[in-house]
């Protein structure tokens, strides 16, 4: 979608129809499914895993809420949504406990499945197998709230969560006020070990050809749309390291957060 959206004015072309379009792999933030419907694009949310067939779950969408506004009707599509049929179950629960999350939008979880599309196990790997279907759900790892409506929202891998003073950080939220920022293109956020605080939070920052931004002007931009705590308090530009498909590769980012 970014490839598509910061495409050069020359190479762009008016879409005779609106596109359906479907996206998984990492959350796209806010803007850029606004900015995909602005350009004729009707995007549908689709989430899964490999272990859990997939898509096992999609963001369907209700008629009512094309009457919201324009940035209400983002963050929709942002969630990842209900279950398929096909699938038996799909929840957020406390891994501690196994009880089903507040469904206040808030609460965070592990993201759990189980039905007959999600996997036996791990081939010849009983140890990892019990583990990851511990209390008889499947254990994703990623962390997620429920809203009021049922919709589940990822906000972060488990290995992703940034501890910072003893607060939880989701890499994605602060990703999200990022991509707000008219300069960026791309951004991933991970953490940077710190003596002080433990983790800190660290951005890779690609930016828009012709545009320019500091780090100042970057973290200032963050300071107004996060909580303090939140705020990244390093900022690298460089070009982010990408799969065939376009995921950002965080584990590399990790180690040169790592390494300074």
């Amino acid at each position: 979608m970014s490839t598509l959206l910061n495409a050069a004015a020359h190479e762009k072309k008016p879409l005779p129809h609106t596109v359906e379009f479907v996206t998984a792999a990492a959350p796209p933030p806010e803007v850029v499914l606004a900015a995909m419907r602005a350009a004729g694009f009707n995007v549908t949310h689709v989430y899964g895993l490999t272990e859990t067939y997939g898509p096992a779950s999609v963001n369907e969408w209700h008629r009512e809420w094309d009457a919201l506004p324009a940035a209400e009707q983002a963050a929709r599509k942002a969630r990842q949504g209900v279950r398929y049929p096909v699938l038996q179950g799909l929840d957020v629960l406390d891994p501690d406990t196994m009880r089903p999350v507040a469904r206040d939008g808030e609460t965070i979880g592990e993201v759990m499945f189980r039905g007959n599309v999600v996997m036996r196990g791990y081939l010849k790997n009983k140890a990892t197998t019990e583990k990851a279907f511990a209390g008889g759900w499947f254990h994703s790892g990623d962390l997620g709230v429920v809203h009021p409506d049922g919709y589940i929202q990822l906000k972060d891998r488990s290995k992703d969560i940034i501890i910072s003073g003893g607060e939880n950080i989701s890499s994605i939220e602060v990703e999200d006020a990022l991509y707000r920022h008219p300069a960026v293109q791309a951004a991933a956020v991970v953490a940077k070990p710190d003596d002080k605080w433990g983790e800190t939070p660290c951005a890779f920052i690609e930016l828009k050809p012709g545009t320019t931004a500091t780090a100042e002007e970057l973290i200032a931009w963050c300071r107004k749309h996060l909580a303090g705590y939140k705020c990244p308090r390093y900022i690298v530009f460089r070009e982010l390291p990408k799969t065939s498909t376009g995921k950002i590769q965080k584990f590399i980012l990790r180690e040169i957060a790592k390494e300074g």
